[in-house]
């Protein structure tokens, strides 16, 4: 019986693996594409303007987190190596900076809104009895939602810092932006402290609202 357990586990998390490096993938194109349409052809040039999983993948928040979520059981979730801006390329630096670095959280909320769609035509219209595949259609409106939200936390080196500095310049922003290392750890800290619990609370509070208004 445990053997049959850790099969079954171990398909489901192969089964939702390519919705998670597809929706990891889309999330950097869009930063990619963005700053090459700005002006800032740095991505292109390092071969990032793709949406090949596989020239996106980091070696923490790619692989050694979900390893580390199928072998704990806890959730599945990670993160792409991040696409190499450099806004001093762009027009207009500060506007054309939150576009790009919005552009990655939006293309996930995007992309949710595709998942949503094709889990409701599912449903109503094609296999309405396929378990396993309403799974991993709900798997990538939730992790699209997860996604959107999670990068805009204004923690570097996520989404949210450049966006909160591009918004309000200063000197306390500029500081937040630039935390380096220190940044990551406070959001690993944060990823296992209890205030996860209320961030995941608040992802299933906005996809109860998101699917009410579908």
């Amino acid at each position: 019986m445990p053997d049959i357990q850790v099969s079954e586990k171990l398909i489901s998390f192969l089964t939702f693996l390519p919705f998670f490096f597809l929706s990891l993938a889309v999330h950097e194109y869009a930063h990619a594409f963005f700053a090459k349409k700005f002006g800032d052809d740095t991505a292109e040039k390092e071969g990032r303007l793709t949406l090949n999983p596989i020239k996106h993948i980091d070696l923490i928040g790619s692989i050694a987190m979900p390893l580390f979520a199928f072998s704990s059981g806890f959730m599945l979730i990670g993160w792409a190596k991040p696409v190499p801006v450099n806004a001093s390329n762009f027009r207009s630096p500060l506007k054309d900076d939150a576009i790009v670095s919005a552009a990655g959280p939006l293309s996930n909320l995007l992309l949710s809104f595709f998942f949503f769609i094709s889990l409701f035509m599912v449903e109503k219209f094609l296999v309405p009895d396929s378990a396993l595949l309403k799974n991993i259609l709900w798997f990538g409106v939730y992790f699209n939602v997860f996604l959107f939200a999670f990068n805009l936390l204004p923690i570097p080196p996520l989404d949210g810092s450049h966006i909160l500095f591009d918004l309000f310049p200063n000197k306390i922003t500029a500081k937040i932006r630039n935390l380096g290392i220190y940044g990551s750890i406070i959001l690993l800290v944060f990823i296992y402290s209890p205030l996860w619990d209320y961030f995941l609370k608040f992802i299933n509070l906005f996809l109860e609202i998101f699917v009410s208004l579908l």
